[in-house]
């Protein structure tokens, strides 16, 4: 596989497939492609960037790129980045925006076989293309997109709600401090991302438990890091839009990938 130093080029010989090795915490520059492309961490867990948010792509779920769009990535933990870019016609039935997709096991075998060394046909690699496309462009959009507030107001609330996760805070509480009326939030948080308050800082604390589970943290350590009172209401409240409990997705994240 290649290192990440190019990690926003074709290949050398072509191929609309690559491969790149991450260390922890490596960043990628934003960037553009002229081409849309789908993004798969084999091992580890990569984060998608760009001004509108953060997307993040658990092992069982690829995260789709479209052609243009400015983005970055930043990587959780040793991360295996496989790389499939789709021509305009194959890219029609996939979102128009960045996204995450759940990944089926079919959808991950055939992303694993196209992007490896091995040597394979052109005919080999279209059909491999064409059951990725097909389990992605039918798999339902997953819910780990945790938008970026442009309102000044919202994103100094949104700033002071992510420095401390380890308790509760209300939207009463951020109304006091930051001088918004609790009804002016309220509608702040709706109209930037799409989420009431309390779905909004779920999904945070769902982003940063991923993260801290990437990096080798222990399911009760992440719980207590994240403000979940119990390790079983973490796993209650994480597993449902994960897809997976916390235990087997921090297996997922740091297991060796293959060739």
């Amino acid at each position: 596989m290649s290192d990440s130093s190019q990690p926003d080029k074709l290949s050398e010989d072509g191929r609309t497939e690559a491969a790149f090795w991450f260390a922890h915490a490596e960043t990628v520059p934003p960037h553009v492609h002229p081409l849309g492309h789908l993004v798969h961490a084999a091992s580890g867990v990569l984060s998608l960037i760009t001004d509108d948010g953060a997307w993040i792509a658990p092992p069982n779920r690829v995260a789709w790129v479209p052609a243009g769009a400015e983005h970055r990535h930043r990587a959780h933990g040793v991360t295996d980045m496989r790389v499939v870019y789709l021509s305009e016609d194959a890219a029609v039935g996939l979102p128009s925006g960045p996204a995450v997709l759940a990944a089926s096991a079919l959808a991950r075998e055939a992303l694993l076989a196209i992007t490896t060394s091995a040597r394979r046909s052109e005919v080999a690699r279209a059909h491999l293309r064409a059951v990725i496309v097909d389990e992605v462009a039918s798999a339902p959009e997953q819910p780990l997109h945790l938008p970026e507030p442009r309102d000044a107001r919202l994103r100094r609330v949104v700033r002071r709600v992510e420095r401390d996760l380890t308790g509760p805070v209300s939207l009463a509480g951020l109304a006091a401090w930051s001088g918004v009326g609790e009804r002016t939030l309220t509608r702040l948080f709706r109209q930037e991302t799409g989420m009431g308050y309390r779905q909004w800082r779920l999904q945070l604390r769902v982003h940063r438990a991923l993260v801290l589970l990437a990096g080798g943290q222990s399911v009760t350590d992440v719980a207590a890091a994240c403000g979940w009172a119990t390790t079983s209401q973490f796993i209650d409240q994480f597993s449902p839009l994960v897809g997976m409990t916390p235990g087997a997705y921090r297996r997922a994240a740091s297991a060796v990938p293959r060739d």
